[in-house]
Parts: C-alpha cells; sequence; structure tokens
C-alpha cells in the first residue's frame, strides 16, 4: 500500500511539475526585472555590458522625450583596445542622435559594483542629485540594489532596456538567454 501511495504522489509530483514549470521558470526570470516607469532626472546613465546596443538606444530616446539633458554612457576598456563608450555613442549617433547628448565615461572597472563606484565619483562631482539608471531588464533587480547602496545620497531610479535574447516569460527556450539567466542569478545570489 505505501509503494501504491509513493508512486501516486510521484506521478502527482511529476504532473504539477510538467504544468506548472512555464509559470514557475517565468516567476524566476521575472525576479531578476525589476524596473519601474522613467521619470526626470539630472542626467541618464547607461550602464557598460550591451554589444548589440539597446541600452544606448533606450537612453538616448529617454533623453529625447526629455527625461534628462544628457547620457552618460559608461564603457570600460578592453574592446579591442577601445572603450566600450567610445563604440556605443556613434552606434547611438548613426541611429540619428545628436554626438552633443552624450558623455563618455571611460574606466577600467569590470562588474557592476566596480562601474557603480567610478560612477558615482563621476555624477558626485558633477552635481548629480537624480540618476536614471539604464540597463538591461534582467540586470535591473541587481543593477538598482548596487547602486542605491553605493549612492545612498543619491536618487537612483532604473530603466530597463530590452535585451537582444532574454525574455523573463520564456528564456528557457533559446540558449543565449538560459545563459544570461544563469549568470545573473549567479551574480544575484552572490550579492547577498
Amino acid at each position: 500500500m505505501k509503494s501504491i501511495l509513493r508512486a501516486g504522489a510521484l506521478v502527482l509530483l511529476l504532473a504539477l511539475l510538467f504544468f506548472l514549470y512555464a509559470p514557475v521558470l517565468g516567476a524566476l526570470g521575472g525576479y531578476l526585472v525589476k524596473a519601474e516607469p522613467p521619470v526626470k532626472a539630472d542626467i541618464i546613465l547607461v550602464l557598460a555590458g550591451d554589444g548589440f546596443g539597446h541600452r544606448i538606444l533606450t537612453g538616448a530616446q529617454l533623453a529625447r522625450q526629455g527625461y534628462a539633458p544628457k547620457v552618460l554612457v559608461s564603457g570600460p576598456d578592453g574592446f579591442y583596445s577601445n572603450y566600450e563608450c567610445d563604440l556605443a555613442i556613434p552606434f547611438g549617433v548613426k541611429a540619428g542622435y545628436p554626438e552633443s547628448m552624450f558623455l563618455h565615461l571611460e574606466h577600467h572597472a569590470h562588474s557592476t559594483e566596480a562601474e557603480a563606484q567610478v560612477a558615482v565619483e563621476k555624477l558626485r562631482a558633477i552635481g548629480v542629485k537624480r540618476v536614471l539608471l539604464v540597463t538591461s531588464d534582467y540586470h535591473t533587480r541587481r543593477a538598482g540594489k548596487i547602486y542605491h547602496r553605493a549612492a545612498p545620497d543619491l536618487e537612483v531610479h532604473v530603466a530597463a532596456a530590452p535585451d537582444e535574447y532574454f525574455r523573463a516569460d520564456s528564456w528557457w527556450k533559446e540558449r543565449e538567454a538560459r545563459k544570461i539567466f544563469l549568470f545573473e542569478w549567479m551574480k544575484t545570489v552572490a550579492q547577498f
């Protein structure tokens, strides 16, 4: 009798997993995304790490819509002897945004925490009190937490740029999205 109950419980568990895997996986992907509607700010800060240009274009579009007068573009070194911002800004200009909209933030940081230290120092130096942070949607929760911790004196709001691969509700269907999900969750857990 016990073996029949155990087998029935196992079948029930497998059936639940089969029917609930998409909502559970979607919730795990959705947890990474913690963005808010854009607000007016002194400056828009576009974080590095997007080789497709979605972050820079989202930041530029928000500036064009009047959310801030300038876009500070973070750019670490290491991109074929270039800083990422020195590649991203011409990409934004080619997309129709004026070069005068952008400010370069060249640095040697290669983590969000190190990038935050450099960026916060620059933001304070130019007198920023309210910043609209733009990063990929899957990176919004962790980046927001890092910047709030690094700059409790600044008002930081986080806006999401789309990603080439990651979709919170279907990330498990594509290999690149699965890699993004895994790495971002590892970094999120390590941050606690």
